[in-house]
């Protein structure tokens, strides 16, 4: 396996939010696309998530892309077909569902790869969706984004793991709503 640098996406300053971005949607399906092409049959889900799959919702202008294969682990099997296509790994997390993560030669994007029957896939799906479908949960994370974002960070993940409590709040109201 190829070795992954450690730099977990360092700031070392604010994180950027900006206004929805239109175009957000166009790149996601030009990027699906690409991967489709490189993997084919071997793309068991792919889909647009985090907040630049959110129609009019501020987001670090970074495309997040879910990638579903059959063993996130088995990196054989399908990084270096991404990495042909233009792709670099920047991220493994085995102990934390297998993730992956490459990002793309030309669009800023995250390319999150999880295995099949991945419960964290679930999770991503359901709060994109609920952010969709309820206009005070899109609220409630846009206040926390741009309330985070006014402060200095080591790295991405630090602001990221800082909206945790607003997210699993809100996910809380999409499974009370089923």
């Amino acid at each position: 396996m190829p070795e992954v640098p450690e730099s977990r996406n360092l700031v070392n300053g604010r994180v950027h939010i900006i206004p929805y971005d239109p175009k957000w949607p166009y790149l996601f399906k030009r990027e699906a696309e690409r991967v489709r092409g490189a993997l084919g049959d071997r793309v068991r889900r792919l889909e647009h998530v985090g907040s630049t799959a959110v129609p009019g919702l501020a987001a670090k202008p970074c495309v997040d892309i879910l990638l579903v294969v059959a063993d996130s682990s088995d990196e054989a099997a399908y990084a270096a077909d991404l990495e042909a296509a233009g792709y670099t790994l920047v991220l493994r997390e085995p102990e934390w569902f297998e993730h992956r993560v490459l990002k793309g030669p030309d669009v800023n994007l995250n390319l999150h790869v999880f295995g099949e029957g991945c419960e964290e896939v679930d999770r991503m799906l359901r709060f994109r969706d609920r952010l969709i479908a309820d206009p005070a949960a899109r609220e409630r994370y846009t206040a926390r984004k741009k309330e985070l974002a006014e402060r200095t960070w080591q790295c991405v993940q630090d602001y990221t793991d800082a909206k945790s409590d607003v997210i699993e709040e809100i996910l809380a109201g999409a499974a009370t709503a089923e």
